[in-house]
């Protein structure tokens, strides 16, 4: 016979949504802290302290790692405990090589589909990572990173495909920490400002075929750029290849 004042019945739908609910809340938080470079490969996740983040108990959180797990966000590794996943060199280098081409069909399609109002916007957004490339403030690469990621989402939307945007955006953000890290060199800044205005121009001019190539020439990854970022990445950027 059940204690008084106590119920055996199983948790209801909407306690179960209530937790479904939680483990959303953690896992958007810990994503928006990997894409704005709060959180970087190989910085550990402490659950105990997201759970008193949270107001929650530890399952919620639990399950939340478990789900960015799943999606290779984050690993649980011996006597750490949960980690934001670093990648290898040549998974790295394989993911580049799957953005370039997603990126580049974006860019064609954007070239035939964008309304005038997309284009004026697109022409705009060059314009702004421009300013930010020849900006010699010490905040300059992290405000050409965010101009950066606005030119970007403006091509994937512009495609008006939105199957392709949740694949695109879905290696973007697994990739933002090595993008983010691309952009610091001061150089590099001035490049890829030169690419985004060819790209752009090839979109504004309904060229698909050429934005397409453009877009894919601006996200390749050179053999001499490679070892450069192989050279400056940290160590807890990179995992042990197995």
């Amino acid at each position: 016979m059940a204690a008084k004042g106590k119920s055996t019945a199983p948790p209801s739908r909407a306690d179960a949504g209530g937790r479904d609910s939680r483990a959303t809340a953690v896992c958007s938080y810990i994503e928006g802290e990997i894409i704005a470079g709060r959180l970087e490969p190989g910085d550990p996740l402490d659950e105990a302290e997201l759970a008193r983040k949270f107001g929650v108990s530890r399952t919620p959180v639990r399950e939340a790692l478990l789900q960015l797990a799943a999606i290779d966000w984050i690993q649980f590794r011996p006597r750490r405990g949960a980690v934001v996943a670093p990648i290898t060199l040549q998974r790295m280098v394989q993911m580049f090589e799957v953005m370039a081409e997603l990126e580049a069909l974006c860019a064609r399609l954007a070239a035939e589909r964008m309304t005038v109002a997309e284009r004026n916007l697109l022409q705009q957004a060059a314009q702004a990572c421009a300013r930010e490339a020849r900006s010699k403030v010490a905040t300059a690469p992290s405000r050409y990173f965010d101009a950066n990621y606005a030119f970007h989402e403006l091509v994937y939307i512009g495609a008006h495909n939105e199957h392709l945007l949740e694949m695109v955006n879905a290696l973007r953000n697994r990739l933002t920490p090595y993008r983010r890290f691309r952009l610091r060199n001061p150089m590099r800044l001035k490049n890829s400002s030169r690419e985004h205005d060819a790209v752009a121009k090839a979109i504004v001019d309904g060229d698909g075929e050429r934005a397409a190539q453009e877009m894919r020439s601006h996200l390749s990854i050179q053999a001499a750029l490679l070892a450069e970022m192989a050279s400056q990445l940290p160590p807890s950027y990179l995992a042990p290849v197995n």
